[in-house]
């Protein structure tokens, strides 16, 4: 994975690692929130005696009371929780609507056994492997071992115990821009995935500009080539949301190559049987390799407009994320597939 795609996260163990080598660092990870917080359980921070820091714990609203904290030596055991919110430890720093931060704060000596552990948490981030990491208050980390587990992060405290599942947040791959892949861009963002938009068109570039959806990555390339050189972690959605099989065909043969948990492209019943059979004739994909791809894609939603499509399409990932693809559901079909009186040729630019 090329390090210009990297999360927030997997560029802040690659710093931390960096300077561990001849630095001692405080490394936070985001533990609880309550009420309004812009980052979620599991976000790191690493920080230096000099102020230098990577990552966010809230946006900005406490970053900066941390630093100074840090600058007087404060959290110098190799592990304490520290409160922001509530009045506990800042009354004057508020985090908005009043929300509260638990961060767990891990002071790291300089040296190879720190470097060591950090690159075994950056290649879980990255999606290489799940670390189960185990800690008891105010010790070092006594316990750092894969895991099967393969969703995003999560955190079990138990004070003093702190059990946290270091996995890769999910990916939303979007193969181009289109009105649906933007809401689907949004919707993913909520919904806390990675989003990468790979969109190597011009015009669709020039429109991006001012169109770029919130928190989304743009890429400026083709989406097969990108997966060709870079590939995906497990935990990814690819989708192809175009309606130009130059696009949509191309990253689907390159998707059938990837761990990604879903693969889907969008069209109504009669051009998804189209593209099965290019793909079959031109790609030479399997039967196996054909029946990863959510084609029509999306729950049966009656969508109609390119919010409501995007909706139903965001739907189905989160179910296979969290149940997995044989979980049953009342109605799995795709949300295309409907109306045919819907015209295929005006579909680029109708959802």
């Amino acid at each position: 994975m090329s390090q210009t795609s990297q999360p927030l996260d997997a560029k802040v163990l690659q710093q931390a690692s960096a300077w561990a080598s001849n630095d001692a660092i405080w490394l936070c990870t985001v533990l609880h929130t309550w009420g309004s917080s812009p980052r979620s359980p599991g976000s790191l921070l690493v920080a230096r005696h000099d102020g230098q820091y990577c990552g966010s714990l809230s946006g900005g609203c406490v970053e900066d009371h941390f630093l100074r904290q840090i600058a007087t030596g404060r959290w110098t055991e190799a592990s304490q929780v520290v409160r922001y919110g509530d009045g506990e430890l800042a009354p004057e720093v508020r985090l908005p609507c009043g929300g509260i931060l638990d961060v767990l704060v891990e002071y790291l000596p300089a040296g190879t056994a720190t470097v060591d552990y950090l690159q075994q948490q950056l290649r879980a981030v990255q999606g290489y492997q799940a670390l189960a990491k185990k800690l008891t208050l105010p010790h070092a980390c006594h316990s750092i071992e894969p895991s099967d587990y393969s969703g995003n992060t999560v955190i079990h405290c138990q004070y003093p115990a702190i059990d946290i599942r270091m996995a890769a947040a999910p990916c939303l791959l979007l193969a181009g821009y289109s009105p649906v892949a933007h809401y689907c861009a949004e919707f993913g963002y909520a919904l806390g995935f990675e989003v990468l938009l790979c969109e190597p068109r011009s015009e669709q570039l020039q429109k991006l500009e001012t169109e770029l959806p919130q928190g989304t990555r743009l890429l400026p390339t083709f989406p097969a080539k990108y997966l060709e050189q870079n590939g995906c972690h497990a935990n990814t959605a690819i989708v192809a949301l175009t309606h130009d099989p130059r696009l949509d065909d191309l990253t689907m043969m390159e998707a059938v190559n990837t761990p990604a948990f879903y693969i889907g492209a969008m069209g109504s019943a009669r051009n998804s049987g189209k593209r099965r059979e290019r793909l079959t004739r031109i790609g030479e994909l399997s039967e196996a390799e054909l029946a990863r791809i959510h084609a029509p894609i999306g729950l049966a939603l009656g969508s109609k407009t390119p919010a409501e499509i995007a909706l139903a399409i965001m739907a189905d990932i989160v179910r296979v994320k969290n149940l997995g693809a044989q979980a049953p559901i009342s109605v799995v079909q795709g949300t295309l597939d409907m109306q045919e009186s819907i015209r295929e040729d005006a579909a680029s630019c109708a959802i």
